[in-house]
């Protein structure tokens, strides 16, 4: 199956319970969205993959994209989505490996939105919409901001995808931006 968004955020729900988590979700969906666009793909699909990709994290943070696949597979998720979920956390928790260009997206955008929402939180707005990319960049060489956040998973990411740190920081706030009033930017 390839649920559309409303039905992969039900799924989501089932698994993920904490509002931090949901809105993490959502923010990497925007992201996807976007890129997809950008990119001229499937935005739909991108979306869902942002949205299911910390479907285990709340049950099994310590088997996370592991467990994703059963999880997965038990609510009939097709196999693209499923190895999506996976690899975004190649290298990290993951043997999966990213084997496309919205694989490789997800994996890049993942920690970044949660530096670009902890840095739109600490500005007098706390809105991505007036949010610039040297803003984020800023506290991104700052390691003592928001410090669980691995920065060198966001410089390969970008490294990856064949773009630099500030076209992916910059596409990303952008994303986030479309769905500001979801996420609460």
């Amino acid at each position: 199956m390839r649920p559309d968004r409303e039905q992969a955020f039900n799924i989501l729900k089932k698994y993920v319970t904490t509002e931090s988590q949901l809105t993490h979700a959502k923010s990497v969906a925007g992201a996807m969205r976007y890129f997809a666009g950008l990119k001229g793909e499937d935005q739909d699909l991108w979306e869902v993959c942002g949205l299911l990709h910390d479907i285990d994290y709340d049950l099994y943070p310590e088997e996370h994209c592991i467990r994703a696949r059963e999880i997965l597979e038990n609510e009939g998720i097709d196999e693209d989505i499923i190895h999506a979920v996976q690899s975004h956390g190649y290298g990290i928790c993951s043997d999966v490996a990213p084997e496309n260009e919205m694989e490789r997206t997800l994996f890049a955008v993942d920690e970044l939105t949660g530096l670009i929402s902890a840095t739109a939180i600490m500005r007098p707005s706390r809105s991505v919409m007036d949010l610039e990319t040297k803003s984020v960049k800023k506290k991104f060489k700052d390691k003592s901001f928001a410090a669980k956040i691995d920065r060198s998973i966001i410089l390969r990411g970008a490294e990856e995808l064949g773009i630099t740190l500030d076209e992916l920081i910059g596409n990303t706030i952008l994303g986030m931006r479309e769905i500001h009033e979801e996420i609460g930017l």
